[in-house]
């Protein structure tokens, strides 16, 4: 007999259990004790609640530091430059008495400068800006000085005046200390550019020049030679006028004042706080960092709890059919 006809007969020779053993099997089955779940509550809390904790505990610091940084007073200086030279910025404190201004600083007798001041005064009416506009038209008057720019406006609240002066450089100090007792000092910001570098880069090129026509008009004449000596003679009378415009710009100061009536408004009062303000304050958190981990966390547990309970199915349909094998 051959090994396959062997396997056959054995196969048809298999004995069957009969169907009491099976129903017994099956009540055996189904009254044993069934597979420890591996996601119960217990772990779910023991993972959640430290990362409850953890984000609570990160978005309080992070409150903590936005509101440190946010009440933060304001930086009491600051520098503006004006083209490429360097400018120094002296603010005084906002509100501060006319009387206690700090000194400006002084321009450079000796240097030639680019001098800017900016103030902003407030006055207690449109009444007393226009007299304190008068009054700073002829402070500028009084020291050489003449009026850039006016523009009033009295009418309605608040009043306002905005007034540009071109003051000589070696008068800018006193006009800016006659200019502050008209009103109390809200801000004051005074730039200081050096023009030295300037204005020697600009003479050493003129005289560059004027050797160059000078050696130009040396030699025998001719069309190309003398379209030469115009365009160097042109090019040096441009560079001298920006020279002269640099120099007039250096002798006078630029004061720009302005005048209103709008009082700043009150800093915020701080609030007192009860002992237990700092506990509610972290319940608080807790509680949002709470909302956080179930927004986070509900699909993922979500989409585990379907994949056990999809297995669980499986498992349980792969056992009825075995136990349903004749």
């Amino acid at each position: 007999m051959s090994r396959p006809e062997l396997t056959a007969q054995l196969r048809d020779a298999r004995p069957s259990a009969p169907p009491e053993l099976r129903e017994r099997v099956r009540l055996i089955g189904a009254a044993a004790p069934g597979r420890p779940r591996r996601i119960t509550w217990r772990r779910v809390a023991l993972v959640a609640v430290p990362v409850a904790v953890a984000l609570a505990a990160a978005v309080l610091i992070t409150r903590a530091a936005t509101e440190r940084h946010a009440s933060a007073p304001p930086p009491s200086a600051f520098e503006r430059t004006a083209g490429a030279g360097a400018s120094k910025a002296v603010p005084t404190p906002a509100l501060a008495p006319a009387a206690n201004a700090p000194a400006v600083p002084a321009p450079s007798p000796s240097r030639p400068q680019r001098y800017s001041a900016s103030l902003e005064l407030r006055e207690r009416s449109g009444v007393a800006i226009s007299n304190a506009t008068k009054r700073a038209t002829q402070i500028a008057v009084s020291l050489a000085g003449y009026a850039l720019q006016l523009h009033v406006q009295t009418v309605g609240n608040p009043g306002s005046a905005d007034l540009v002066f071109r003051i000589p450089r070696v008068h800018v100090e006193d006009a800016i200390r006659r200019f502050t007792a008209l009103g109390t000092i809200v801000s004051e910001d005074v730039s200081i550019q050096d023009l030295e570098p300037q204005i020697a880069s600009t003479n050493d090129l003129i005289a560059r020049l004027q050797r160059r026509l000078g050696a130009l008009r040396a030699v025998p004449q001719t069309t190309a030679t003398q379209r030469q000596i115009a365009a160097l003679t042109t090019r040096i009378e441009n560079l001298q006028r920006s020279q002269a415009a640099t120099l007039r710009v250096a002798h006078y100061a630029t004061v720009e004042l302005r005048l209103t009536t709008r009082t700043p408004a009150p800093a915020p009062a701080k609030s007192a706080h009860g002992p237990l303000h700092g506990l509610g304050l972290a319940f608080h958190w807790l509680w949002v960092g709470a909302v956080y981990v179930l927004a986070l966390g509900a699909p993922l547990v979500v989409v585990l709890a379907g994949v056990w309970l999809g297995a669980r199915r499986l498992r349980r349909r792969r056992e009825d059919a075995l136990l349903s094998r004749p």
